[in-house]
């Protein structure tokens, strides 16, 4: 299985054969970090339902339709999961997508991925940080750049998250969130004012975890479609969109 889904990827693994390979740069229509809470707030099974509804949003649909078409170059992703400012780890490094056939192999590399941080502090800044550098870094030139930062919790270490999605957004990064508010009902208010920022940024809520598969969807065909929010009809009670 493990072969086969090698093969299957294809392309899609981000690895460097040669010097030169290294240093190529290849356009992609979109470059997405999607940035998973793994602090102390989040237990087994809590992290459990965010890798599987993270894994069956890339097996639906209409995420696989937005992906398609996004345009010619593509969707680069990458999977980080954080807590605090010490910890950052890439889960999936950058795989192009195009396809419903390579959504469904990244889906596949999702439901593999273990966890690989266990506890520590909210630090919503140092997951930005980190997402900066992975988006400056890596091989990829894209139309639009966005962060899509997933949580529970406000941030109680490291860098203050608005002075960082300042300088995110000061360089062209759009950072979105998707707020979980099973600890903190008023959690999308502060990540409306101190987290989100850029081109048409917004935040949805999912009132628990069982509900983070849906709201992901959603979440990932606006970012992919780049479908403006500020101004939009019909804006949903679980979405809030940036002043900024």
């Amino acid at each position: 299985m493990r072969a086969l889904l090698r093969r299957t990827l294809g392309s899609l693994v981000l690895a460097a054969a040669s010097p030169a390979a290294a240093l190529a740069v290849e356009p992609a229509d979109l470059e997405l970090v999607l940035a998973v809470d793994a602090s102390s707030s989040i237990n087994r099974s809590e992290f459990n339902q965010q890798m599987v509804g993270l894994a069956e949003a890339f097996r639906h649909p209409q995420v696989q339709q937005a992906i398609e078409a996004a345009g010619p170059f593509g969707v680069a992703i990458m999977l980080l999961q954080w807590a605090d400012s010490r910890h950052q780890e890439i889960s999936i490094d950058w795989v192009l997508v195009h396809s419903a056939q390579d959504c469904e192999a990244l889906a596949q590399l999702i439901d593999q991925t273990p966890r690989q941080v266990i506890g520590g502090g909210t630090a919503i800044g140092g997951a930005l940080s980190f997402s900066m550098l992975a988006l400056e870094g890596n091989r990829y030139q894209g139309a639009r750049q966005v962060i899509d930062v997933s949580g529970d919790g406000r941030a109680n270490q490291g860098e203050i998250p608005s002075l960082v999605r300042d300088r995110a957004v000061a360089a062209g990064i759009t950072v979105n969130g998707l707020a979980i508010l099973n600890e903190d009902p008023a959690l999308n208010v502060y990540y409306t004012q101190h987290v989100i920022g850029g081109p048409n940024a917004f935040v949805l809520t999912a009132p628990d975890y069982e509900a983070f598969r849906d709201a992901m969807i959603e979440k990932l065909v606006k970012e992919i479609t780049g479908a403006p929010v500020a101004g939009a009809p019909g804006l949903g009670d679980g979405e809030q969109r940036a002043q900024r």
